[in-house]
């Protein structure tokens, strides 16, 4: 493998979809398309999106049913993007063509290292990845979980890779699901928030796009300035939150509501579900 900090090797991308494709422009943008990259999709239209990208070569399986098997042959990683439900098939395909030494990086919810090392071999390096939709804007945070052959330098190749859209987490598998639980489904919660915000907003008399404006600006906003701040969230709340002010009074209303049950409720609730996809249920 090459150093993990300049370029990355042969890249092939099977299943360049959304996630797979937030990761190929991360890769553009980051300048780290010197081994080249290989992307596929089922379709024309979705390969014709990717096929201007520098350094990309974008293919429709449609019209070149054999693309996994060649983008395979000539790739030092590759990414599995596919369907949870394709992988196996998709594997067993692609097992006879890795080169010696490759790289298979999982991006399917559900499906452990154990189901690639049956397909694939004990002795391919694999790793599993949860990466989150704010990688789309590369602002992701991906969970990474290694497998028993990939070594040090095949780890940090992979997580190379996935900070070009983000920060990465490395965990052991046992931890994935509950990581899926906060990062994975975390977006939709603030959407959720978001959401009833807004409607509030409209309650309070202000018309849609106005509501919509101040609702999400505001969480915009907020979040900017966590990120930029050397403090928690908890300090921060309390800074905005005067004694006997109109936040306080807010805020009072919202942990009257046990607002630390209903997401632990919630997270768990989730866990439960990845544990049941991973079952196959």
């Amino acid at each position: 493998m090459t150093d993990a900090t300049s370029s990355l090797p042969a890249v092939a991308i099977l299943g360049a979809g959304s996630m797979g494709g937030a990761i190929l422009r991360g890769l553009v943008a980051a300048g780290l398309t010197g081994g080249g990259i290989t992307a596929t999709n089922r379709s024309a239209a979705k390969a014709e999106e990717l096929a201007g990208l520098d350094g990309v070569t974008s293919v429709a399986l449609e019209t070149e049913p054999d693309g996994n098997v060649r983008a395979v042959a000539s790739a030092d990683i590759v990414l599995i993007g596919v369907k949870p439900a394709m992988v196996p098939d998709l594997l067993d395909d692609i097992a006879p063509h890795l080169r010696p030494g490759t790289v298979v990086v999982s991006l399917a919810a559900g499906v452990t290292l154990e189901t690639f090392a049956r397909h694939l071999g004990e002795g391919v390096a694999t790793l599993r990845s949860m990466p989150n939709t704010p990688s789309l804007v590369g602002q992701g945070v991906t969970g990474l979980a290694a497998g028993p052959a990939a070594t040090p330098e095949d780890v940090a190749v992979v997580r190379a890779l996935f900070e070009t859209v983000g920060h990465v987490v490395e965990v052991p598998e046992a931890q994935i699901d509950a990581l899926s639980t906060i990062s994975g489904s975390g977006p939709a919660y603030v959407f959720l928030l978001v959401e009833e915000f807004t409607k509030a907003a409209v309650r309070m008399g202000f018309d849609d796009d106005a509501a919509r404006l101040l609702a999400e600006q505001t969480f915009i906003g907020a979040t900017a300035l966590l990120a930029s701040a050397d403090v928690d969230p908890a300090e921060l709340r309390r800074r905005v939150t005067s004694p006997k002010g109109t936040t306080e009074r807010a805020i009072a209303v919202l942990q009257n509501a046990r607002l630390d049950d209903t997401f632990a409720a919630a997270a768990e609730a989730a866990l439960a579900r990845a544990k049941e996809l991973a079952a196959g249920a």
